[in-house]
């Protein structure tokens, strides 16, 4: 093993390190590592107290965080109580949430009540499908074995159409009445989502009516109709300047999009049972001809804009026939009385109303004999097409069988028989 070497930095010189060379160099080397080594211990001691000194400040750090966690939470359940009190605010604002939620379900409902009448179409289309197969099978069949049996098959035959037929006219009318019931549904589900926002309105404008009647005649009696009587909405008792009662005005208020002429015949009707002597309906739509207030039919029409004017002018008329009443009352005979009864209103309303029952009897009458008549005609039609098509399957037979064919009566046509040489049973 060769030995180390150093190089003089003058001369240039190898020199070998021998032991006694080396020697000075290796204390001064190991004198040197020590010291370094010293030095790190020491440093390391003053890393281990700058440590201990850290982490003490670290658990005074903590628990001054321990106490600012604490406030923290106490400030916490402050938020969380004015929260609560918040959400309790807000509780109306979740009922309206919850209805607009429960006009979104019936939204659903009505899409699928659609859903499924499509589906049910769709099943009654293929019911048809499978009844024109059904059909052409059945001919193809009763073809077949009428070139076997030629004699005695046409009554079974007519038998066995017959049934088949009955057999899906039932089918056709279950899935009719299905396809109705589900129309009925979905009409009876729009009309209830519909009646809550009209209700709702007309209740708003019946108020209305009432606050306005009340502020411009105080000395009248303004009472709301309770729900589930004679059908107004508010009753007017016209009191005169002496507290003298000079009749009764009822208020029908009405807020929808069309005119309906049906209102006129129960409102008089309301009239009657109310005994009062005028009649109004205060509504938003009015009939073509009219444009802000009419009688029609004895009740007065009036549009919201105009009630008040035809209110002060009804009341004032009122008022008028009260006193003239007044005037003469006490020289009034028995006949008098008689006459005054035939030209009031009242016996006027009783010949109304038997007039109108009996319009609206033969109103009914009418419309039972164009629906029977509508019955009628769809039965012949009927009948037609039957008889038509069992003319032209008897002559396909006849044209396959010939002469052999029983003759039927009613069917048989002797100018238009083939002769039985041009059988094509005979043919093939």
């Amino acid at each position: 093993m060769a030995e180390p070497t150093i190089i003089c930095p003058q001369c240039k010189t190898e020199i070998k390190l021998t032991e006694s060379l080396a020697a000075p160099l290796l204390e001064a080397t190991k004198r040197d590592f020590e010291q370094r080594l010293a030095q790190k211990d020491a440093d390391a001691a003053k890393r281990d107290a700058a440590l201990r000194e850290r982490e003490a400040a670290l658990a005074k750090s903590q628990e001054t965080l321990d106490e600012q966690v604490a406030e923290k939470l106490k400030q916490q359940r402050a938020v969380i109580v004015a929260e609560e009190a918040r959400k309790a605010k807000l509780a109306l604002s979740n009922d309206l949430e919850q209805k607009s939620k429960e006009i979104l379900e019936i939204q659903a409902i009505l899409k699928q009540k659609d859903e499924k009448l499509a589906e049910a179409q769709k099943v009654q289309a293929d019911l048809l499908r499978k009844q024109r197969e059904l059909d052409d099978a059945k001919r193809e069949l009763d073809l077949t074995v009428e070139k076997r049996v030629q004699a005695g098959l046409t009554a079974t035959r007519d038998q066995a159409r017959k049934e088949a037929e009955e057999s899906l006219k039932l089918k056709v009318l279950e899935k009719e009445q299905t396809i109705l019931g589900m129309q009925k549904q979905i009409e009876e589900l729009k009309r209830k989502a519909e009646q809550g926002s009209q209700q709702l309105q007309g209740e708003v404008q019946e108020l209305e009516l009432e606050s306005l009647l009340a502020a411009k005649f105080p000395l009248d009696q303004i009472h709301p109709v309770p729900k589930g009587e004679f059908g107004g909405d508010t009753l007017q008792r016209v009191t005169g300047p002496f507290g003298q009662v000079c009749g009764t005005i009822l208020w029908e208020s009405k807020r929808t999009k069309n005119w309906s002429d049906g209102w006129l015949v129960k409102l008089r009707e309301d009239q009657r049972q109310a005994k009062a002597e005028l009649a109004v309906i205060v509504s938003q739509a009015l009939p073509k001809d009219i444009d802000t207030f009419d009688l029609l039919d004895g009740v007065w029409v009036v549009h919201p804009k105009a009630a008040l004017p035809v209110a002060m002018a009804l009341r004032q008329s009122l008022m008028e026939v009260a006193a003239a009443r007044q005037a003469t009352e006490g020289k009034q005979t028995k006949m008098e009385m008689v006459y005054g009864y035939l030209m009031g209103p009242r016996f006027r309303q009783r010949v109304q109303a038997i007039v109108e029952a009996f319009s609206t009897m033969q109103e009914d009458l009418e419309k039972e004999r164009k629906a029977i008549m509508k019955q009628w005609a769809k039965r012949e039609e009927q009948i037609g097409r039957v008889m038509q098509a069992t003319v032209g399957m008897y002559g396909d037979l006849q044209g396959i069988a010939g002469k052999s064919l029983q003759e039927i009566e009613g069917l048989e046509f002797p100018a238009l028989d083939a002769p039985s040489d041009e059988n094509p049973s005979d043919e093939s």
